[in-house]
């Protein structure tokens, strides 16, 4: 598996359980594992909610928008602990490794401001910087961005799932 960027729609696959239509994140371009991310979303005509949102203005859901930003999230946290395998087994390689299984949850989104309409034909660019962590819980400063313009920020929490028997 390739951890290192830009990664791939076939490499996040391999870290995300989701899938179409829910897979939003096309592509990771920078990382630092464990720490921070960008990334793009291909905004298409093609997207299944542009159908009813709304006709005659084709405008990309908020929530989406945010969705987008916790899967780049979710890259973050779990290629930072891929590399913390890889150094604890000895540098091994993570071939045919399934990390998906172990994708947090979504608890909170505080403070999110959409600046302006995402549009078919856009491209995001996204960023996701860890912030601070209190157990098992991380807030994280998110943007969205196209050609240059912020369309987005905010902080979103993320929790990774607890070890077995780990106390929440």
């Amino acid at each position: 598996m390739n951890l290192k960027p830009p990664l791939s729609s076939e490499d996040i696959r391999r870290l995300l359980p989701h899938r179409w239509p829910f897979l939003l994140l096309d592509r990771v371009t920078e990382l630092e594992p464990g720490r921070r991310a960008t990334g793009l979303k291909n905004v298409t005509i093609n997207e299944p909610y542009f159908a009813g949102h709304f006709p005659g203005e084709s405008i990309m859901p908020g929530v989406l928008i945010v969705e987008c930003l916790a899967q780049l999230t979710a890259v973050v946290y779990t290629i930072g602990a891929l590399a913390g395998l890889r150094e604890a087994g000895g540098g091994q390689t993570m071939e045919g490794v399934d990390m998906s299984s172990r994708v947090g949850y979504l608890v909170a989104i505080k403070n999110m401001k959409f600046r302006r309409p995402v549009r078919p034909g856009d491209q995001l660019l996204l960023e996701a910087v860890m912030g601070s962590s209190l157990g098992i819980l991380t807030s994280v400063q998110v943007r969205a961005r196209v050609a240059g313009e912020l369309v987005a920020e905010g902080t979103i929490v993320v929790s990774r799932r607890p070890e077995e028997g780990e106390k929440t």
